[in-house]
């Protein structure tokens, strides 16, 4: 028997980033919104813990203890007395260290597919609990559509959206750590005093009604002067996108995909088109959201 979880990717339509704390995570007011970039998670009965990967970039993808949806099949069983012992399949799709939550997607899908498969009967709390332990972005990968994210992004609240909206992302020619582009904020800021970071009232509403026009203009992310001095060349891209229509745009979480709201699909493909020509990037996407979260398949 096997059980396939289905998985979106996410952008942050809004990310506003405190000061470091003591235990060097920064508080944060993360507005997360679920886009139909999927990534799917199969698991099987097996001997023992095992992770196999397939799809665009799976060869960054690690295939040890690591990788977070080992970590959450390892984690399930351990609070229920059992042994690990499943193969974990990862179909992927969501670009790899893109900033758009694809090993937290995985680590979500599995812990939802090894609760099937087991038959833990964990509550929907217990499994936010574990996906917080696994990583800030793990807990939205579960629950999808939008919402807010409050103390290091793993407090959700969430939010309602009055419509679709449509996304192109551009995926950069290497990677970005999170580590490092926060680390980068810090060095950035030194000297000044960083905000309290809060929800932008603004940008909740312009979610609410579904309106595109004023979501582009109430987007933002803190961490995006940190990405662009790590990869300076991200700053083409943008200008790319915003040559061929795109009302904003904008680093996507940390890095390095960058991502460009259109006012429909037809203008979003316009977008890519112009962008993959543009030769400022390596590969174009589209894809709308809300859509929901972890989903058995």
């Amino acid at each position: 028997m096997s059980v396939t979880v289905r998985v979106p990717a996410k952008v942050n339509v809004q990310l506003a980033v405190g000061a470091a704390r003591p235990d060097g995570y920064h508080d944060l007011a993360n507005v997360f919104l679920a886009v139909g970039l999927y990534d799917e998670v199969t698991v099987t009965a097996a001997d023992g813990l095992r992770v196999t990967c397939a799809g665009p970039d799976a060869e960054q993808v690690p295939l040890d203890r690591t990788n977070l949806a080992a970590r959450a099949a390892l984690l399930l069983a351990e609070r229920y007395g059992r042994d690990a012992d499943v193969h974990l399949h990862i179909a992927k799709d969501i670009p790899v260290a893109g900033g758009m939550a694809g090993g937290s997607a995985d680590g979500a899908g599995a812990l939802l597919a090894c609760d099937a498969l087991w038959g833990t009967g964990a509550s929907r709390e217990e499994l936010l609990d574990i996906c917080a332990e696994l990583g800030s972005d793990v807990p939205f990968s579960l629950v999808g559509g939008a919402a807010l994210g409050t103390g290091r992004g793993e407090r959700l609240t969430e939010l309602e959206v009055g419509g679709a909206f449509h996304w192109v992302f551009a995926m950069a020619s290497r990677g970005l750590s999170t580590p490092a582009v926060f680390r980068e904020f810090d060095r950035l800021g030194e000297g000044r005093e960083i905000p309290e970071p809060v929800a932008s009232r603004e940008l909740l509403d312009a979610l609410a009604k579904g309106d595109a026009d004023a979501l582009a203009a109430t987007v933002s992310n803190d961490l995006q002067p940190a990405a662009l001095s790590l990869f300076p060349e991200l700053a083409d891209t943008l200008a790319a996108g915003r040559a061929a229509g795109a009302p904003v745009s904008l680093v996507s979480g940390s890095g390095p995909t960058t991502a460009f709201l259109a006012r429909d699909a037809e203008a979003a493909e316009e977008i890519a088109g112009a962008l993959r020509a543009s030769g400022t990037c390596r590969m174009v996407r589209t894809a709308a959201g809300p859509v929901p979260g972890a989903t058995i398949v």
